[in-house]
């Protein structure tokens, strides 16, 4: 059985905040808010996880105060049982934690949805895919990275494209498999173009957004991209946040 083909808003623009202007933080949240993009990315690394620190909860509550979307926080992090709560409490909507944490996930997916949340589950390059592939039916997001994480601007990875088209096939094989399939690293216009065509829904973009002068049309442009290329393939994209709200 395959997911039924839903139209363009199925797509998710998420600009990442790393790449923003942090001297400016609350006029570039502003440009996020008025450009059309329905979700803000914001990475959360300690260091550890992965060499880089990037910001706390409070920069998030900023964030909130600044914008009413949906705010997506993904925490690379090795301790993130104890990073959860706060970040809630910051205005997260959804937080995402990472397989390679392997004996956690089981709890920690329990913990995200108790606080009212949806749970994303971010898989590394190097990673098997098969790790994510129980947690399926039980997540609204899996953030395929497709560069090393922990700096951004980096090259994207091509060989993660067959990861993107292995989920989508598991998520078509199965009628409760619902999850958005998010890409993140490196997602320039044609990069995204591709990773639509493999199955992706949802494009996390920093420095091909922010580094623009005019984020609304890059929004634009890459919504537009990504949805004729849907068009040309056929591919199913699902619209599991407007049915499950």
């Amino acid at each position: 059985m395959t997911n039924p083909l839903i139209s363009t808003p199925s797509i998710i623009i998420a600009p990442s905040l790393l790449a923003a202007n942090f001297g400016r933080i609350e006029k570039e949240v502003k440009r996020v808010s008025a450009s059309g993009a329905e979700w803000i990315h914001l990475d959360i690394m300690d260091g550890h996880f992965v060499p880089n620190i990037s910001f706390g909860p409070s920069v998030v509550q900023t964030v909130r105060s600044a914008m009413s979307g949906f705010l997506d926080v993904h925490l690379m992090c090795s301790k993130p049982d104890i990073l959860l709560k706060p970040f809630a409490d910051a205005g997260a909507d959804q937080i995402t934690v990472h397989v390679e944490l392997n004996d956690m996930i089981d709890g920690l997916i329990w913990k995200i949805k108790d606080l009212g949340l949806k749970v994303g589950l971010a898989v590394n390059p190097p990673t098997s895919l098969t790790l994510v592939r129980r947690f399926l039916s039980r997540i609204d997001t899996l953030l395929i990275m497709t560069v090393n994480p922990g700096f951004g601007g980096q090259p994207f990875i091509p060989e993660t494209i067959t990861k993107i088209q292995l989920a989508n096939r598991w998520r078509n094989s199965v009628p409760d498999n619902v999850f958005r399939i998010e890409v993140d690293g490196g997602i320039t216009l044609q990069r995204a173009i591709e990773c639509a065509g493999a199955g992706a829904d949802t494009f996390v973009s920093g420095t091909a957004l922010f580094g623009q002068r005019n984020l609304s049309a890059a929004v634009r442009n890459m919504r537009r991209s990504i949805a004729n290329k849907l068009k040309q393939c056929s591919k199913p994209v699902v619209d599991t946040f407007a049915a499950s709200n």
